[in-house]
């Protein structure tokens, strides 16, 4: 009597046992939380600088100094993108159709990091036109040539920020940053792809490649290598070195075998330029790098790889142009949106968000 009454309990408790496994091997192979976060997009982009920095890919950088707005809006929300930005997802939203002028693409971004939410908070409504509140959420609308951003605080740590023209994309993201967290939830691109990207990467990204939709300025070097619409899948993960790998998935196996030949004649004219370089200025790093460079085809994938030695990474960016360490935090290495916002007020100076 005893076993048979003993029996549902235990049979509930390992029900409840085989699905707690089935959810945290779920979440294990989910997107990361920022990602799951974002609207639908034609592609999307993925850092996670916290790792990054423990990894110390870079190794120890020079001190660097600030332009003027990047300073100001330091100043104002004790927030330092290279200091206290852990992660960041990007979402693109391609313009529905060529245009001339060209319309540049919009985009959506989910930011974790340190934030001080009552300083930030203030600094949004300096800055804004108006502030909408959803949802117990406060939507901040700051205007740029023409164009929206909507930045909205979704958390103690988590900055939301969307310049799309629908006022209902900024509203799906607090949306789904109110529900419990899914292994199934996120973008339908993103959850169709996400299963390419290699386990422990640090950054990845996940885009469609249309040309007959890309803007007049990358048309012409996207018609290169793509003269069909395909989806491509990078990612970036270190072990040891920095181990690169992309994937663009056509519809066939002979479009995969173009784009390998084409992705093959252009790694072959940088093999070239190594190569006509003399030996007595050839570095160990920059030639092992580029001994890596490897395109095969796989069906209907042509897959490029890569090994990247910790010390390039560290010459390029030490050496990169313009020399001094201002321009590798004004310009060279892009802010996030939410940052750029300081410009907000200095006419001009925005372009293309």
């Amino acid at each position: 009597m005893r076993i048979r009454r003993s029996f549902p309990v235990l049979l509930g408790v390992l029900l409840v046992a085989a699905a707690l496994t089935v959810i945290v091997q779920l979440r294990k192979h989910a997107p990361p939380e920022p990602a799951r976060l974002l609207p639908g997009g034609d592609g999307f982009l993925y850092v996670n600088l916290k790792w990054i920095r423990r990894a110390n890919i870079t190794g120890q950088l020079p001190p660097v100094s600030h332009d003027p707005e990047y300073e100001r809006f330091l100043q104002a929300t004790g927030f330092e993108f290279e200091r206290d930005l852990d992660q960041a997802a990007f979402a693109i939203h391609y313009p529905e159709k060529r245009s001339i002028p060209a319309e540049p693409p919009r985009f959506s971004e989910i930011f974790i990091g340190k934030i001080d939410s009552e300083r930030l908070c203030a600094y949004l409504k300096r800055i804004s036109t108006s502030v909408e509140n959803y949802r117990s959420i406060d939507i901040y609308s700051i205007p740029l040539e023409g164009r929206t951003l909507r930045a909205a605080l979704l958390g103690v740590d988590t900055v939301a920020a969307s310049n799309h023209a629908d006022p209902f994309v900024i509203r799906g993201i607090i949306d789904r940053s109110r529900k419990l967290a899914s292994p199934f939830g996120g973008p339908a691109l993103l959850r169709q792809y996400y299963k390419s990207i290699p386990i422990a990467s640090l950054a990845w990204g996940i885009f469609r490649v249309q040309p007959s939709r890309e803007s007049a300025a990358n048309s012409s070097f996207l018609s290169f290598l793509f003269s069909k619409p395909a989806v491509v899948v990078a990612s970036a993960r270190y072990i040891g070195s920095v181990h690169i790998r992309a994937e663009a998935m056509t519809d066939d196996e002979n479009d995969a075998k173009q784009v390998a030949a084409q992705v093959n004649t252009f790694l072959n004219v940088f093999h070239s330029a190594e190569m006509n370089v003399g030996s007595q200025d050839k570095d160990k790093d920059v030639k092992n790098f580029f001994d890596s460079l490897k395109i095969e085809q796989d069906k209907n994938r042509a897959v490029l790889t890569a090994v990247v030695p910790p010390g390039f990474i560290r010459k390029a960016i030490g050496e990169m142009p313009g020399g001094g360490p201002q321009s590798r935090v004004s310009g060279i290495v892009p802010r996030p949106i939410i940052a750029t916002a300081s410009r907000a007020d200095v006419p001009g100076r925005f372009r293309d968000r």
